[in-house]
């Protein structure tokens, strides 16, 4: 009887990572089908200081002016600190931002989500952003409240980007055979990918609010799963140089790592000149980012950057 129950209790966990993996791949192999499957790169760069050198002053000034950056910051009330801190900082720089928060907090405005789950409520968050905004802006990025973002850089890495087309643009990482863009670094969504996730977030067959599998993946990774029903697919961003200009860490992380691994070149090591996000930064590392990103300046050095982005209409960032 021993033997039979032990033979029975392997039989149903073999069956069970069976059924596992075969949910996997039929999650993850989608999309092959679509017009997009001759989609070959995965990694997509800013373009060069020279192109835009080579622009006339009248195309320099409408490219400044036509990038518009909606973003979205997924906040609940245990983040209160953090909330505050992007509230006041980073945040200002976009053409609009709003947070979307778990539940109603009195404190700050938001708009309620009424859920906990984190897909959940990146679902309802895009679902609302695309219904309210689709007219308005052409470039969505999402973030978590611990990220710190330099709205400017993006908008430079986001000049020669066509938003009619599927960019679906971040820190990507490879999961089997799912390549995603991390949340911790920032998403983002053009127009025509946010207008492409509107219409699977209906198919609940493609795109269920609960995931079908034994374990719960996260939020990042299904949203790569449903982009991807819609030929929609993950590219790494980096700077001319190749480097990643979307950054999991935080500053102070990657300069560590960059004084173990490269002793003679920490700050060249570290990161991008042209980074856009770093993450997990508590809120007063937060203010230190925006004192030394958009306060402090060596006197005598000069920028002569050829594109200016100006402030939101109203705005009140630095």
């Amino acid at each position: 009887m021993i033997s039979e129950s032990s033979s029975f209790l392997k039989g149903m966990v073999l069956g069970g990572v069976f059924c596992v993996l075969v949910t996997l791949l039929g999650h993850i192999k989608v999309g092959h089908g679509t017009k997009a499957q001759h989609h070959e790169h995965h990694h997509i760069q800013a373009p060069n200081k020279e192109d835009v050198l080579n622009l006339s002053e009248g195309e320099r000034v409408e490219l400044s002016k036509s990038i518009r950056v909606y973003c979205i910051i997924l906040v609940k009330p245990k983040d209160l600190g953090h909330w505050a801190a992007a509230k006041e900082t980073w945040s200002k720089h976009c053409d609009k931002a709003e947070f979307y928060s778990s539940e109603n907090v009195k404190v700050f405005d938001s708009v309620a989500l009424n859920t906990k789950d984190m897909w959940v409520m990146m679902r309802k968050a895009y679902k609302i952003t695309y219904e309210r905004y689709k007219d308005e802006f052409s470039w969505f990025f999402l973030a978590y409240p611990t990220t710190f973002a330099i709205i400017e850089n993006l908008k430079y890495f986001l000049l020669k980007k066509d938003p009619s087309q599927p960019f679906y643009i971040g820190h990507t990482v490879k999961s089997g055979d799912l390549e995603y863009v991390d949340g911790e670094g920032g998403i983002v969504l053009s127009i025509e990918s946010l207008r492409r996730l509107s219409h699977v977030l209906e198919d609940p067959d493609k795109c269920p609010e609960q995931g079908g599998m034994i374990w719960k993946l996260s939020e990042d990774k299904q949203l790569a799963i449903c982009l991807k029903y819609t030929g929609v697919f993950a590219e790494n961003a980096e700077d001319s140089e190749g480097k990643d200009v979307f950054n999991t860490k935080s500053v102070g992380a990657l300069i560590k790592e960059a004084m173990a691994t490269h002793p003679q070149q920490v700050v060249d090591g570290c990161c991008s000149d042209m980074a856009i996000t770093f993450s997990g930064l508590a809120p007063n590392h937060m203010h230190v980012m925006m004192y030394g990103v958009y306060r402090l300046r060596p006197y005598g050095h000069t920028y002569r950057d050829a594109l200016v982005f100006t402030p939101p209409e109203g705005s009140d960032n630095d």
